[in-house]
């Protein structure tokens, strides 16, 4: 069975003990009712994250948390699952050295990554000659699977990319497992800013029907929403608009088409692609996330 990726998750806090363990137990039953429903704790800010496929998705469930488990929650901003890649090639060569009294750590990993499309990540070895053994490669990619889950730009993980390793050095004494998973991180992080990292944004696939009278201010709501629309079909009185919207764009949409179309049209929405996002919003987006890190460093 075909389970669409959640696209939309929001923190959820229980007001007093008796309720943290009423969640528990709903939070349980919930995620073996639904695979489109999926929650964890973020280990940063130990917050309780669900994600789901859309706003009323969420709403449902937390409603019948109070109801059915009389769990009372509240709920934090929605999060939309940002994403980041890489623009360009880039380079890397990087020594892995550490001495601590005893054996020591070495590996040495060079080669280059790259973009790629259809795929979240790939590994290539093209290493000659046993410049770094074979037992040693799949450290590598161990490596970099891990630099990938958090970029720097705004902490989500990395999508469409290749890492290629061509040449490398090795110790016979000091290079292990682990040396060579930190030198495959080290190298990551030295070539990723030179990739031109940029921030790719979820757009849903939004339709939106109602009455053909109302066509007319559904066009300009997907517009003001940097929405681009696909089509359109007219069918008698009733009118179909199909369009493309940057999930970030779409919360609240409901109050808004209800107000603009006298409750008379009404609008599904599925994930479609991830597409980049704006340079204007991009950086306001690294803005808020390098604030958040300092305000984190700074209780801790």
């Amino acid at each position: 069975m075909y389970v669409p990726e959640p696209v939309i998750s929001l923190a959820i806090t229980p007001k007093d003990k008796k309720s943290s363990d009423q969640m528990a137990k709903a939070l349980n039953r919930f995620t073996k009712e639904d695979p489109t429903f999926q929650t964890y704790v973020d280990p940063e800010s130990n917050q309780t994250i669900i994600k789901g496929m859309g706003e009323l998705h969420l709403e449902v469930y937390i409603e019948r948390m109070r109801r059915e488990y009389k769990a009372e929650v509240e709920t934090g901003m929605p999060q939309v699952a940002y994403r980041e890649a890489i623009t360009q090639r880039a380079e890397f060569n990087y020594t892995h050295k550490k001495q601590t009294g005893g054996a020591g750590q070495y590996g040495r990993v060079a080669g280059f990554m790259e973009p790629i499309e259809g795929k979240d990540y790939e590994f290539v070895d093209n290493i000659k000659g046993g410049v770094i053994p074979n037992d040693f490669i799949p450290s590598c990619d161990k490596g970099f699977r891990e630099a990938i889950k958090r970029g720097s730009l705004i902490g989500f993980p990395i999508v469409n990319i290749r890492c290629v390793i061509n040449d490398g050095q090795y110790h016979p004494v000091d290079s292990s497992d682990i040396a060579f998973q930190m030198a495959a991180i080290g190298a990551f992080r030295e070539a990723y800013g030179k990739a031109k990292p940029c921030i790719l944004e979820p757009i849903m696939k939004v339709s939106v029907e109602g009455p053909t009278e109302f066509q007319g201010n559904i066009f300009a709501s997907i517009n003001q929403r940097r929405g681009i629309i696909a089509a359109s079909t007219e069918d008698g009185v009733f009118s179909r608009v199909e369009a493309e919207v940057p999930l970030s764009e779409m919360f609240g949409y409901s109050t808004v088409l209800r107000s603009l179309t006298q409750g008379k049209a009404e609008f599904t929405m599925e994930f479609e692609k991830y597409g980049k996002v704006p340079m204007g919003i991009s950086e306001a987006l690294i803005k808020e996330y390098e604030e958040k890190r300092r305000k984190e460093a700074g209780r801790s």
